[in-house]
Formats: C-alpha cells, sequence, structure tokens
C-alpha cells in the first residue's frame, strides 16, 4: 500500500484507493461496526483490548504523561488541557497492540505513527480539531518528510469514564462516549483523497472520573525508515 506523496491539500486517487482498500477491510471483520453516516468513514469495535491491556498501557500513561502539546499554535490555553506520553513502539505490552490495530485496517506497520497515550482528568479536553495536514503551515516541511499526509486514524478507549469524554464529530453529527476496551477509526480523507473536512473532531471535558485513550495515526508514506 506504499503511495507516492502528493499534495496533501488536494484530492489523491492513490489515499482515494487507501480509503477504500481499509474500508473494504473493516466492512468485512466480524466485530466492526460502521457508524450510519454518508459524509465520513467512521468505524467501531468492542472489546478491541482486554482488561489487562487496558491496565498496563494506563500504568504506562501515567509513568510517561506530560502536557499534551500542539503542531499548530493557538491563543487559547484552553485548546489541548489533556497529558500525553509517547509509548515505546516496541515495548512487548505496546508493540502487539500497535500491531494489531495496523493488522486490523490492513496498513503496513512502518505507516504507522508512535502510538500516544492519553489522559483526561476532570476538567482537561481537546477542542474541535482535524488530524490530517495542511501544507500551508509550518509544520508542513516536517511532516511531509517523516511520510506525508495522514490517513486513517485509530483510538481505544482505556478506561470508563462517569462524566463527560464524549469524542464529537460535529460537521459529521455523531459522539461516541468512552467505553473501555473500544476501538474507534475513521478515514481522515475523503472520497476523492482529499482531507474531509466532517472529520473535525473533539474531546469534550470529562465532568467525572478520568478517561485514558491511546491514539495511533497513519500516513500515507513511510513513517518508519
Amino acid at each position: 500500500m506504499t503511495i507516492a506523496l502528493t499534495n496533501p491539500d488536494k484530492p489523491s486517487p492513490a489515499r482515494a484507493r487507501f480509503g477504500i482498500d481499509v474500508g473494504a477491510r473493516l466492512d468485512a471483520m466480524p466485530g466492526v461496526k460502521r457508524a450510519k453516516i454518508d459524509t465520513a468513514q467512521v468505524y467501531y469495535m468492542a472489546d478491541f483490548v482486554t482488561d489487562e491491556e487496558c491496565h498496563g498501557l494506563c500504568f504506562l500513561i501515567d509513568k510517561g504523561r506530560r502536557p499534551s502539546t500542539l503542531l499548530s499554535e493557538t491563543q487559547d490555553s484552553e485548546f489541548r488541557t489533556s497529558e500525553s506520553c509517547d509509548l515505546h513502539r516496541y515495548t512487548p505490552q505496546v508493540r502487539r497492540i500497535d500491531e494489531r490495530i495496523a493488522d486490523l485496517l490492513g496498513i503496513p506497520h512502518a505507516h504507522g505513527e508512535t502510538m500516544q497515550g492519553q489522559r483526561y482528568a476532570p476538567g482537561q479536553q481537546f477542542r474541535a480539531h482535524y488530524d490530517h495536514f495542511r501544507s500551508d503551515m509550518p509544520y508542513w516541511p516536517r511532516m511531509e518528510a517523516e511520510g506525508g499526509q495522514r490517513t486513517w486514524t485509530a483510538m481505544i478507549y482505556l478506561s470508563d469514564v462517569e462524566e463527560g469524554g464524549t469524542t464529537w464529530f460535529p460537521q459529521a453529527g455523531i459522539r461516541i462516549p468512552p467505553r473501555k476496551r473500544l476501538l474507534l477509526a475513521w478515514n481522515n480523507m475523503a472520497a476523492d483523497g482529499s482531507p474531509n473536512p466532517f472529520t473535525l473532531h473533539e474531546g469534550t471535558a470529562v465532568t467525572k472520573g478520568t478517561k485514558y485513550v491511546i491514539t495511533k495515526w497513519f500516513r500515507e508514506g513511510h513513517w518508519l525508515r
């Protein structure tokens, strides 16, 4: 599925094929369900990980957490208030889940970024944003060198949350509340391989409890060299 990098802002037949192939795989996968919307490819799967795996990953997140950062500058100090950590790909308990996600989507492991863990305490949030990149932003030359445009995102809830913490797609009109062990995956590209505005999404503020998640992003080209 390796493809030549193209303009990240424009339609791309190669990225379009990426969406078709992954979508067809997920559509045929037992236990995977597609959200009932036409504007974006959004899938979910219950019990993708075990309670033991959730516990182990939460431990690693607590051990390595730091204030979450942004690629783009913002004047809004409340835009992203969670804590994050990079999870070392070849740690055994990380690797088996990292590769399981890639295998589910049918994407070569080399296209996957380092898996990131996130922790949201009460009041913490991540306001509406896109996962895809724009070529007019200062970060783009580095992102281009590291594999180009993002295609698919996969996220796993590692904990139940008493109140709040929903993943909300305001343009697509769907909300996915935290449910421990649930995997959520979506294509950041539209059918023509251009960035899909309907994938705008937000991690709404946790109001009671603590939300733990892991996020795995995939690129159009090789992220691993």
